[in-house]
C-alpha cells in the first residue's frame, strides 16, 4: 500500500495539470494518470472480450472486472487527492439506476422466454415446421420471417438459436441450405430487433434514455423489413430446390404443456404494461415488466393447484443467461467510467467533424467489429446534439450493422456455436455483399422516410 501511495503521488506530480474542474463539479481526467490507466485497462479488457472464443473465457468475466475496477481506481484517485466525492456519487447513482432498469427488463424477458421453452412452445413450432413437408425454399422463408417477427419481443440471440436449431434438425448436410438459412436468420433477428424499443439491447437503451417513443421505433419497420427482404431474396437464389427427408415415425411429436398459451398471452400483456407505464406514467419500462413477472408467478401458483404438470418460475429463472446480464453490467459500467473521466467528449467531436448521418452510418460498420452494446452506450453517454430522426438512424445501424460480420452480433455468435463447422466466419463473409446491399437500402429508405418526407 505504501508503494502504491508513493507511485500515485509521483503520477500526481507528473500529471498535475491534467485535471480541469467544470462548474457542475465534473472533472476532466483524460490526461491524468488515472484516466490513462483506466483507458489501458479498458482496452486490455475489451481485447479479452473480443477474443472470447480464442481464450475460452466468458466475456462477462473481463467485462465485470474492468467495469468495477475502473471505478475503484477513480475512487482511489479522489481519496488521495482529497477531492469532493459528491459529483462522483451522483454520477455513480445515475449509472446504477440506468443499469438496473436494463437489467430487470432483460431479466423478466428472459424468464418468460425460459418459461415458454419449458412449456414446449418452441419445440411445437419446430415440429410443425419439419413435419409438413415444406420445400427447402419455403422453410428458408418461414424461418427468416419468424426470426424477423419474434425478435422484436424476444431477444435476438434466443430467436436465432431456436430457429438455427430448426435448420439443423431439418438437414445437417446441405450447406447450400444451411448457410444462407443461417445468415437470413441472423440478419432477420437483428433487423427485427431494430424496429422495436425492446427488440435489442441497443434499442432498449435508447428508449430508456428517452431518445424516441414506441411510435418512432415502429416507424423503422419499412427500412428494417425491406433491407432484410432484399438480403433474403439474394440469398434465396442459392437455396436448393426439393424438400428434406422427414420420417414421421422416427420423430416424436411435440405438444404444448398445460398453461403454455396463457404464458404466451401473459408475455404479450407484460410487454404492453411496460410500454404503457413508460409512455403514460413516465415509469421505467422495467416496472411494467416486474408487474408482469408477478402475474407469471401468480399464474404458476394457480396452475399448480389445478394441475400436476405445472412449472416453477424460480427454476426457470435459474436457466436465465446470467453471464449475459453480468456482461451488460460490466460493459455499461466501463463505458460509464470512460464517460466520467471525460473520454466520450471525443465521440461528440467526431460527430461534429463528419456530420450526424455519416457518423451514424459509420456506427453500423463499427458495430460489426465491436459489440454494439458499448458502441451504443458510448454514443448515449456522449449525447451528441442530434434530431429524433438521427437517433432512430443510429439505433437501426447499430443493430443491423452487426450482421455484416458473423461475430458482430450476439445472434451471429450464437448461431456459429450452434452450427459449428457449417456457419463460419468465412461462409458468412462469402455472402456479406448481400447484407451490405440490404444495409444500404435500409439507410436509403430511412433517408427518404425520415429526412425528406418526415414520416415518423
Amino acid at each position: 500500500m505504501k508503494i502504491l501511495l508513493i507511485l500515485a503521488s509521483v503520477f500526481n506530480l507528473l500529471f498535475a495539470n491534467g485535471m480541469e474542474v467544470a462548474s457542475n463539479g465534473s472533472v476532466d481526467l483524460t490526461n491524468s494518470w488515472v484516466g490513462i490507466l483506466c483507458l489501458l485497462i479498458f482496452l486490455v479488457g475489451y481485447y479479452f472480450i473480443a477474443t472470447e472464443e480464442t481464450y475460452h473465457m466468458n466475456k462477462a468475466k473481463p467485462a465485470l472486472f474492468i467495469g468495477t475496477f475502473m471505478f475503484m481506481l477513480i475512487g482511489f484517485y479522489y481519496a488521495i487527492n482529497h477531492m469532493s466525492k459528491l459529483y462522483l456519487h451522483e454520477e455513480l447513482g445515475k449509472l446504477i439506476l440506468e443499469i438496473s432498469e436494463i437489467f430487470f427488463f432483460l431479466f423478466v424477458a428472459m424468464t418468460y422466454i425460459e418459461t415458454m421453452i419449458e412449456r414446449n412452445v418452441f419445440e411445437v413450432l419446430k415440429y410443425k415446421l419439419i413435419s409438413r413437408g415444406y420445400t427447402y425454399k419455403k422453410i428458408y422463408w418461414i424461418t427468416g420471417l419468424l426470426a424477423f417477427f419474434i425478435s422484436p419481443f424476444a431477444d435476438n440471440l434466443t430467436t436465432a438459436l431456436i430457429l438455427s436449431t430448426v435448420l439443423v434438425t431439418i438437414d445437417k448436410e446441405h450447406k447450400e441450405f444451411l448457410v444462407p438459412g443461417a445468415i437470413s436468420i441472423v440478419v432477420a433477428a437483428n433487423a427485427g430487433g431494430a424496429w422495436s424499443p425492446f427488440g435489442d439491447i441497443t434499442t432498449l437503451m435508447a428508449w430508456a434514455a428517452g431518445k424516441g417513443t414506441v411510435a418512432d421505433f415502429v416507424a423503422l419497420f419499412p427500412a428494417a423489413s425491406i433491407g432484410w427482404l432484399v438480403t433474403a431474396y439474394l440469398l434465396s437464389r442459392i437455396v436448393p430446390k426439393g424438400q428434406p427427408h422427414f420420417d414421421i415415425h422416427t420423430t416424436e411429436k411435440a405438444e404444448l404443456k398445460p398453461g403454455a398459451k396463457v404464458v404466451i398471452y401473459l408475455g404479450i400483456f407484460t410487454i404492453i404494461c411496460a410500454v404503457l407505464s413508460h409512455q403514460f406514467f413516465d415509469f421505467p419500462a422495467m416496472w411494467g415488466m416486474m408487474f408482469g413477472l408477478s402475474l407469471l408467478k401468480s399464474y404458476s401458483y394457480s396452475l399448480k393447484r389445478r394441475c400436476t404438470n405445472s412449472f416453477n418460475v424460480f427454476l426457470n429463472m435459474e436457466k436465465v443467461e446470467h453471464d449475459t446480464l453480468l456482461f451488460f453490467i460490466g460493459i455499461l459500467s466501463a463505458v460509464g467510467a470512460l464517460h466520467f473521466l471525460g473520454y466520450l467528449k471525443y465521440v461528440d467531436d467526431v460527430y461534429k467533424i463528419v456530420g450526424d448521418t455519416i457518423g451514424n452510418i459509420g456506427v453500423g460498420f463499427l458495430s460489426s467489429v465491436i459489440d454494439n452494446v458499448p458502441v451504443m452506450s458510448a454514443i448515449l453517454k456522449a449525447n451528441p446534439n442530434m434530431s429524433d430522426a438521427q437517433w432512430m438512424l443510429v439505433t437501426m445501424t447499430a443493430g443491423i450493422g452487426g450482421s455484416l460480420i458473423s461475430f458482430g452480433s450476439a445472434a451471429g455468435v450464437g448461431v456459429m456455436g450452434k452450427m459449428r463447422g457449417t456457419y463460419t466466419f468465412n461462409s458468412h463473409i462469402k455472402y456479406a455483399w448481400t447484407i451490405l446491399i440490404g444495409y444500404a437500402i435500409s439507410i436509403a429508405i430511412w433517408y427518404v422516410q425520415f429526412e425528406i418526407m418526415g414520416i415518423y
